[in-house]
């Protein structure tokens, strides 16, 4: 089951880029991430492991599967009949100049994860697409 939100950015995809990349600041702009660490010494890349820490939800260790700079990334969590894939996604808009659009996805398979995200974790899920997107949009278009 995936579940979506788009957001159109009034910002380059350069500065949307370094926002949606800076993963450990994400706590400064929504109130979904409550903390980001990097497992790994590198900056974030392919193969980085991430421990992200949200209200209502445990602890999770998430691994970069792709990455593409100034397009976007994807990273997986894994648990006991569970997989989390969570994408984020920058597209320009044509002949907008510099407007981009985001979208941010989340899909949940395996046994657990299927029933866990239609009975469970499907309204929560939504509403922090909702307000990570609108964070991601303040932070670009506000000030540097």
């Amino acid at each position: 089951m995936e579940q979506s939100t788009e957001v159109d950015i009034d910002a380059s995809p350069e500065r949307v880029w370094a926002v949606m990349s800076d993963v450990e600041r994400w706590p400064e702009w929504t109130e979904t991430v409550t903390a980001v660490t990097r497992l790994d010494a590198d900056s974030l890349g392919l193969g980085s492991r991430v421990r992200v820490e949200q209200p209502r939800l445990p602890p999770t260790e998430y691994v970069v599967t792709e990455f593409n700079p100034g397009e976007g990334f994807t990273w997986v969590a894994t648990g006991p009949g569970v997989r989390t894939t969570a994408r984020h996604r920058i597209e320009p808009v044509a002949g907008s100049g510099s407007r981009v659009r985001v979208r941010l996805s989340v899909e949940q398979s395996g046994p657990v994860g299927t029933v866990m995200g239609r009975l469970f974790f499907k309204r929560l899920t939504d509403r922090y697409l909702a307000t990570e997107a609108a964070g991601l949009k303040a932070r670009s278009e506000g000030p540097r």
